[in-house]
């Protein structure tokens, strides 16, 4: 009789042993999910993307056909959504916190982290927090918000699957960094008029007018002869790839305003054949040290690089190299020199 109470307890206690087992390894899955769901699933139907960081810059960027642009319309660089996108696929868990490194990892990403919201089909599912890369930098420190799941509490440890690295870097909140570098990508066919004018060497002005067939060069008001045509066509086939080098990371907002209200050393403006205007003002970057410019004389200015304000009124940095082509009329017309220049 003993033996049966004894066998009878010991098949309770196993079935309470293996039942609350199986209830802390259930609770233990729920919890895992909470804190490491961070892939999205589908992600052809991710359709928008915010950025912000704790330096206040904000990025937010939507899919429009078969690519990406800035919410209110501004071109952005598709190879940064790429890099994104496949994050988003292949993160992967790589590890927990150690429990007596918690405290301060949450701390730090109180203070400094960037933020990403992630929609599809134009619906908020998750929201990564991205903190401080992990102690042998093979990882990052991230935190989950899910629609699924809520927000999580414990930052975990994630990866890129087949990668060893940082996560943080496919993400930046900073727009300057998004610009398309792409101020002109047109075929001659949608060229009307070109406008070059240098405010303080009026000599160097000139202007190309195409309309059908029929191409003049002009400067100064004054239609040139026997320009050759062939030449004409070399210019213009120019405006096909014109890149700026880099956004502005040097000039303040007040040096910015300054900059805008001095007098540009030259502008460009092109005018398509739909009637579409884009104008550019150019502004030399003053040099402690003289250089000889393309003339021989010598100036207070890079000759390397330049200033521009684009359209939309932001100042990028160019250089003379790339943009010359189009800025240089006697490269290609016999124009008439001040004989100062030569």
């Amino acid at each position: 009789m003993k033996k049966k109470i004894i066998l009878i307890v010991a098949l309770f206690v196993l079935f309470f042993l293996g039942w609350t087992t199986y209830k802390l390894m259930n609770s233990s899955n729920i919890s895992d999910s909470e804190l490491i769901a961070f892939n999205i699933e589908n992600i052809e139907t991710i359709d928008r993307i915010k950025l912000s960081d704790s330096f206040g810059y904000k990025m937010d960027i939507i899919k429009k056909g078969n690519n990406w642009e800035e919410r209110k319309g501004a071109c952005i660089q598709q190879e940064g959504v790429a890099f994104m996108i496949e994050a988003f696929k292949n993160i992967e868990f790589k590890g927990y916190l150690p429990e007596k490194s918690r405290a301060l990892q949450i701390k730090m990403m109180s203070a400094q982290h960037t933020k990403v919201e992630i929609f599809q089909n134009g619906e908020w599912v998750k929201t990564w927090y991205i903190g401080s890369a992990s102690q042998d930098h093979y990882g990052q420190v991230m935190l989950l918000d899910s629609e699924e799941f809520g927000k999580s509490d414990l930052p975990v440890i994630m990866k890129i699957k087949g990668l060893n690295g940082i996560i943080e870097p496919r993400f930046f909140a900073d727009s300057r960094k998004w610009m398309c570098t792409k101020i002109f990508a047109l075929p001659i066919s949608e060229i009307s008029k070109v406008d070059v004018k240098y405010i303080k060497e009026p000599s160097r002005s000139f202007s190309v007018y195409k309309k059908g067939a029929k191409l003049d060069v002009f400067q100064q008001n004054k239609k040139l002869d026997k320009v050759d045509t062939s030449m004409i066509f070399a210019y213009l086939n120019n405006f096909k790839k014109i890149h700026f080098e880099g956004p502005n990371y040097e000039l303040n907002k007040k040096q910015l305003e300054s900059l805008k209200k001095s007098t540009p050393f030259a502008t460009l403006t092109l005018t398509e054949t739909n009637k579409r205007k884009t104008k550019l003002r150019m502004f030399k970057i003053k040099t402690n040290e003289p250089q000889q410019n393309e003339f021989g004389i010598m100036e207070d200015a890079d000759m390397d690089n330049f200033w521009c304000e684009l359209p939309n009124g932001e100042i990028v940095k160019c250089q003379y190299f790339a943009l010359n082509p189009i800025l240089l009329g006697h490269i290609y017309f016999p124009l008439v020199l001040d004989k100062s220049l030569n």
